[in-house]
């Protein structure tokens, strides 16, 4: 029977595991951030339709993705006999709330509705669609609310189900919103057909619950993947030594180098270099910097010389430069926390003349005063490569490398305790000691502390390495233990000319890794990688397993279970005692689950070349959807109603190229139906409204001058990209290579306000289309394809997604794929090409592919 209960125990964890899989997993959408093929889709049926005779309903749950740049397109079609077509698609571009629609077949039918904006952001969200043959109507079901629609259906119908983009017959589409999708099922007469959980790892499969059911998927981003292996987001290289921070409240990395700073944006993984507007900034051996929130600076600590520079992230510029060195003592990989208790930045031990150091040091950005804290224990023994995280009352301190007296010659050992120091007192206590592992290791710089769920991460590697690897771990507060999840992180370790650590974009949800490593060029290697939040613990290979095989092994062990049971009625004693069998920890299934926002690969290709970050607070966006920033990087966007966002940008456009817009003209275009009186009194009501939406703005404020209205902009503190725009493209002047990639920065976002449409707009998105069109095209002609082949592909890209049959642009794409050697490429692209221009123009395009390469 001890046998048969760990059998049992066995039986029961597994089915655990399939049926509560990991708490992340899904699958994700690549969506407008990719060109058209590689955006993803999902065919539940790619060998043959699905076939119902009866009553049927398929229902599934989706999410979104934050911080993308357009929300619109296909969540799922139905093709009946690939003849009509049944969709729910979503269009972020209606002007009322309900921004879910059906469509039955070319017409949308009456079944509108949303979804709560967190909700869709932050939950998994429940839609059925129930199809009643016999009644004729289709049941549209989203969280309480319920929606009906007549519709014919033919007896004997076959399906093909797709999710997202798709390539079948006439029914293709690329429109695509960045979602999430899983546990989609499909009943006939009320009894589970098929199922896909969509919790695979890798591949192109979708495994389904019953044999031959398989769904295949095009360009997949398995969430749980995401959420297991770290992803490489940058890697470049800065001149001289640096240091990192992070404002991890908007997920933005700060590297501080000596002549420049270097901003990472975690959510849209771009890069912007700010140099120095004033000389050098000096980097010790031992220094280390410190964002802060609250001031919005970035402060470089100089422990040793006990003196501190900071930037400020608005002016661009340092307050101190001329920092000298003093003879040092070193505090090499000391830690540090803010404290908002007493508003102060405490740095604790560190490393160097060969002695380890556990002197709290804390320094107070308020009066700009050092002090050292007496300590009254000895339970933070001197120690260096631990990690520290901020705390309610003080910061939590973890392990490291040091010796009983500081002395490196007497018996340096690895640390494993978990210490808490209290900022108000400055004392120290001990928590607990870990077991001691089969390798030591120690810590990186820093550790994330979730007091509300009583854990720690923290970043682990061996120091007696070169080529060693980060391991993140996390930990209970209060017990000493700890699990290893995630994947590896390669790192270069030399103590003295390396550093990592580890922080928290909560803006997207995942956990960052940077490592610095200085190089014999006196450069430093910096790399970045992201992990989405909750971490596996393993790679789950059980649950990759199909449902199918976890129903019947469930089955087997409620067998066991009901056996199990009579057996131990029978056997019952008064001193009856059970040996138990521990547990085996299953993850935590959470009700709410963190989302992702996979980032989008853009290696800096050259030092010359610079991908530019663009901001999320005070920041006007015209391209793609229409977004406004305050200085809080909040969205207000939402705050316009239609007619203030129509007078907003009628004000705004006419302000930027021109010298503003009379009454008068305000009248003709928002108010022509309306007296001259009436018309005046709902300028004056709305114009007084939009002052008090800009004043979030602080430098954008509305202003009557010379008879015209206008919108005064100050471009030093707010960030409009149709400004940015035409700086570049005004005086149509040839392009550098630098111009084209911060002109595609711009409008890769989309085409100029994509989900707005006016009347007077027109003649600004068309002259828009046109000035870029001629920028990339000037720029083409004034280079040689065969000079730089890869980025021409590139440039040919950007024009296609302003003109999908320019001769030029294809042209250019297909003989720098040519000479690349991709010659299959090349011929896809000019059949593409025809395809488009004989759909668009009603006639087959003229040239073949040999007169395209030789022309």
């Amino acid at each position: 029977m001890k046998i048969f209960f760990v059998l049992l125990a066995i039986q029961f964890f597994y089915g655990m595991i399939n049926l509560c899989p990991a708490q992340s997993y899904g699958l994700g959408f690549e969506s407008f951030e990719s060109v058209q093929d590689k955006r993803t889709g999902l065919d539940l049926s790619p060998d043959k339709p699905l076939c119902f005779d009866e009553n049927f309903e398929i229902s599934f749950e989706v999410s979104f993705l934050k911080h993308k740049k357009n929300y619109f397109g296909y969540i799922v079609r139905l093709i009946e006999n690939d003849r009509k077509n049944i969709d729910i698609l979503y269009d972020n571009s209606s002007l009322n709330r309900d921004r879910f629609k059906v469509v039955i077949g070319d017409k949308f039918s009456k079944i509108a509705f949303d979804i709560d904006e967190t909700s869709l952001y932050q939950n998994w969200n429940k839609i059925r669609l129930v199809f009643d043959k016999k009644a004729g109507t289709l049941t549209v079901f989203s969280g309480t609310q319920q929606f009906k629609q007549a519709v014919t259906l033919e007896k004997n119908g076959c399906f093909k189900i797709l999710f997202g983009a798709n390539k079948y017959k006439n029914f293709n589409t690329t429109d695509v919103p960045p979602m999430k999708i899983r546990n989609i099922a499909i009943a006939e007469n009320g009894d589970e057909k098929y199922r896909w959980n969509l919790d695979e790892m890798s591949g192109t499969k979708a495994v389904g619950s019953i044999k031959n059911t398989d769904g295949l998927v095009a360009n997949p981003l398995w969430i749980k993947k995401m959420h297991y292996e770290w992803q490489p987001l940058q890697t470049f290289v800065v001149q001289g030594p640096a240091r990192v921070t992070c404002d991890q409240q908007t997920g933005i990395v700060y590297i501080v180098g000596t002549d420049t700073l270097t901003m990472h944006r975690i959510s849209s993984n771009q890069v912007k270099r700010i140099p120095y507007q004033s000389q050098q900034q000096s980097l010790f051996m031992d220094n280390q910097v410190f964002y802060e929130k609250s001031t919005n600076r970035i402060y470089n600590l100089f422990i040793n010389e006990k003196q501190v520079s900071h930037f400020d992230t608005i002016s661009g510029k340092w307050d101190k430069t001329d920092v000298k060195a003093e003879l040092k003592t070193h505090f090499l990989h000391a830690n540090k926390f803010y404290s908002k208790t007493d508003s102060t930045i405490y740095i604790l031990g560190g490393y160097g003349h060969l002695e380890y150091k556990n002197i709290i040091q804390k320094y107070h950005p308020g009066t700009g005063q050092w002090s050292q804290v007496s300590r009254q224990d000895s339970v933070f023994s001197p120690r260096y490569l631990a990690a520290a995280g901020e705390a309610t009352g003080g910061a939590y301190i973890m392990g490291g490398y040091g010796s009983v007296t500081g002395r490196q010659i007497l018996n340096p050992r690895n640390w494993y305790d978990l210490i808490f120091f209290n900022s108000k007192t400055g004392s120290f206590k001990k928590i607990y000691d870990l077991k001691i592992p089969e390798e030591d290791f120690v810590f990186a710089n820093s550790m994330i502390v979730r007091e509300k769920e009583g854990a720690y991460y923290a970043l682990i590697f061996p120091k007696d390495k070169f080529n060693s690897a980060l391991q993140l771990i996390t930990g209970s507060l209060s017990k000493p233990e700890y699990k290893v999840v995630g994947s590896k992180i390669p790192f270069e370790f030399i103590d003295t000319e390396s550093f990592a650590d580890l922080f928290f974009d909560e803006s997207t949800g995942r956990f960052v890794a940077v490592t610095l490593f200085r190089t014999d060029k006196n450069q430093t290697k910096v790399s970045i990688y992201s992990l989405f939040s909750p971490p596996l613990a393993i790679v789950p290979a059980i649950a990759q397993a199909s449902a199918r095989s976890g129903n019947v092994l469930w089955f087997i062990g409620a067998v066991m279970a009901v056996v199990a049971g009579f057996y131990f009625y029978k056997r019952r004693k008064p001193n009856f005692v059970t040996s138990q069998v521990a547990p085996v920890p299953a993850e935590k299934i959470m009700a709410k689950e963190v989302t992702f926002q996979p980032a989008l690969i853009t290696d800096i290709p050259e030092k010359s070349i610079e991908t530019r970050l663009v901001p999320l607070h005070s920041s006007i966006m015209l391209f793609g959807n229409l977004q406004l920033f305050d200085d809080q990087g909040t969205e207000i966007t939402r705050l316009f109603t239609p007619l203030l966002k129509e007078l907003f940008l009628v004000i705004l456009l006419h302000s930027v190229r021109r010298e503003g817009i009379s009454s008068e003209k305000l009248k003709e275009l928002l108010w022509f139906d309306k007296s001259s009186e009436s018309a005046r009194n709902n300028r004056a009501v709305n114009i007084a409204k939009l002052k008090g939406i800009l004043d979030k703005l602080k430098w954008c404020h509305i202003s009557k001058e010379s008879g015209y209205w206008r919108v005064n902009i100050d471009y030093e503190h707010i960030h409009v990209d149709y400004a940015e725009y035409l700086k570049l493209v005004s005086d149509k002047r040839v392009l550098s290579k630098q111009d084209i990639v911060d002109l595609s920065q711009i409008s890769k976002r989309g085409t100029f306000l994509a989900d707005l449409e006016y009347e007077w707009l027109d003649s600004f998105k068309s002259e828009i289309s046109n000035e870029i069109v001629d920028a990339y095209l000037r720029y083409a002609a004034s280079v040689k394809i065969t000079d730089d082949p890869e980025f021409m592909i590139k440039v040919a890209n950007y024009i296609f997604y302003f003109d999908p049959v320019n001769e030029e642009a294809m042209t250019i794409k297909c003989k720098a794929l040519a000479l690349l050697g991709k010659h299959s490429l090349a011929k896809t692209t000019f059949e593409n090409f025809a395809r488009e221009y004989m759909r668009i123009y009603g006639e087959e395009f003229q040239k073949d592919m040999p007169e395209v390469l030789h022309s």
